[in-house]
């Protein structure tokens, strides 16, 4: 891809050299004996001179919370590696490609595009939708409107995956975005309304029909980026669609047990993903991505 040079979005939440939700493990435990504390006198003794020290100290400019989190106060904090650093102008430039794409899309509805704001973490992030770690991949929590993705997660698409290259790169990021889109619509809202009346099996159906649709939106993105930007090189498209069909349901399914069991899949087969993401590429239009049409 030819990013460099690019516009890069305003909108990039950078919590990786924060400390996580201050003493959530404290917290966690807190909340655990909350009940025992309140009902007996000493535990409301307890409680009272807690929040007294914890106001105190926060008026004379100490967060007790960071202490107990283990992180120093007023401690420089280590630099980004170069790989970091590229990394990071990297998704930047192609969340504003996915801004200018989704406002030029927006605008032919009659809409105003709300641009979502994406979180880069390392480890572990306290979200609207709840605490998630790495493990999870990148996410789309409709609850905040925000992106979340451990930047890590693209060296596990490489050496575990099989799916090197930036485009596939750019394509995880659109994906999130086709997430945020169908939120604005209204698309996810109806889905969680539908899979909430429904049985497992109909319920994960509906969830494959979301995650393709969502392919299919990062193919509309990918259409504006090759079309209007000339962003793309020779091959490219070749390393989305690898990338699609490298987190593909069966797939990975029949890595982790050596079995498929398409009752399970919730995000569509490699063959669905990645030709709903090259059905998007191709034509450019929202309406070519109904994946809930029978």
């Amino acid at each position: 891809m030819d990013w460099k040079g690019e516009r890069r979005s305003n909108n990039i939440d950078d919590q990786r050299n924060a400390p996580l939700a201050a003493g959530i493990g404290g917290a966690a435990i807190l909340f655990r004996f909350l009940p025992y504390l309140i009902g007996t006198k000493i535990g409301r003794t307890i409680l009272v001179i807690g929040g007294v020290v914890y106001f105190g100290a926060r008026l004379l400019g100490v967060d007790i919370l960071q202490v107990m989190s283990g992180a120093p106060a007023n401690t420089a904090q280590p630099a980004m590696s170069a790989q970091e650093q590229e990394l990071t102008d990297f998704v930047s430039v192609i969340l504003a490609s996915t801004e200018d794409s989704w406002k030029t899309e927006f605008q032919k509805m009659g809409r105003t595009y709300q641009e979502p704001t994406l979180s880069l973490f390392r480890g572990r992030v306290d979200s609207a939708c709840g605490l998630a770690s790495a493990a999870t991949g990148p996410f789309y929590c409709p609850a905040d409107g925000k992106l979340y993705i451990d930047l890590s997660f693209y060296e596990k698409m490489k050496t575990k995956l099989g799916a090197p290259g930036d485009f596939a790169q750019a394509y995880v990021i659109a994906h999130e975005v086709g997430h945020h889109v169908q939120n604005l619509l209204g698309i996810s809202a109806k889905v969680s309304s539908a899979q909430r009346a429904s049985s497992t099996t109909q319920a994960n159906a509906l969830s494959v029909r979301l995650e393709l649709q969502a392919d299919c939106f990062a193919g509309i993105w990918g259409h504006y980026a090759d079309n209007q930007r000339k962003l793309l090189d020779s091959g490219d498209i070749n390393e989305a669609l690898n990338a699609a069909a490298a987190i593909g349901d069966d797939r990975l399914q029949e890595k982790a047990t050596g079995a498929v069991r398409p009752e399970k899949f919730t995000h569509g087969t490699s063959k669905q993903r990645a030709e709903w993401f090259n059905r998007g590429f191709q034509t450019g239009a929202i309406e070519s991505c109904n994946t809930f049409k029978n």
